[in-house]
C-alpha cells in the first residue's frame, strides 16, 4: 500500500484516460469505467465511477508499481483547495473511514469544481 502518511501526490494534472488504462484495466469490475485521469511526473491518480485509483510507480526504471484503491464508500468527508495568487497549486483532502487522510495536489490549470462533482456523485449515488 501507498505510505500516504510520507508521501503527497504532488502537481497532478489531467491528462488522457489511455495513460494508465492497461494497467488499471485488468482490476476493473463489471460496469465500471474510467472518469477522469491525473498524472505527475511518475504517479498518478485514476477516477473510475466506482473508487478513486492511487498508482505509484517505483525504482529506477518504473516497471515496480503500487496500485492502492481508495473506495467512495469509504469516503467520510472531503475538502477542495483553489488555486491562488501566491499558492498556485489546487489541494484535495479526503479522509477515509478506518484510514484517515489523503491529501492530493493539482496544478493551477486544474479544473477542482469537476473533481469535486465526480466524487459527490459518486458517493451520494
Amino acid at each position: 500500500m501507498i505510505d500516504f502518511e510520507n508521501k503527497e501526490y504532488l502537481k497532478l494534472k489531467e491528462t488522457d484516460n489511455d495513460q494508465y488504462a492497461d494497467l488499471v484495466n485488468g482490476i476493473l469490475v463489471n460496469g465500471e469505467s474510467i472518469i477522469h485521469t491525473y498524472k505527475s511526473v511518475r504517479d498518478g491518480l485514476v477516477f473510475t465511477n466506482r473508487r478513486l485509483i492511487a498508482i505509484n510507480i517505483q525504482g529506477v526504471t518504473g516497471k515496480k508499481k503500487a496500485i492502492t484503491i481508495l473506495p467512495y464508500d469509504r469516503i467520510q468527508s472531503f475538502s477542495v483547495e483553489t488555486a491562488g495568487v501566491i499558492d498556485l497549486d489546487s489541494e484535495l483532502c479526503l479522509w477515509f473511514s478506518g484510514m484517515g487522510q489523503v491529501k492530493f495536489e493539482f496544478t493551477c490549470r486544474t479544473d477542482v469544481s469537476k473533481i469535486c462533482r465526480c466524487i459527490s456523485e459518486c458517493i451520494l449515488d
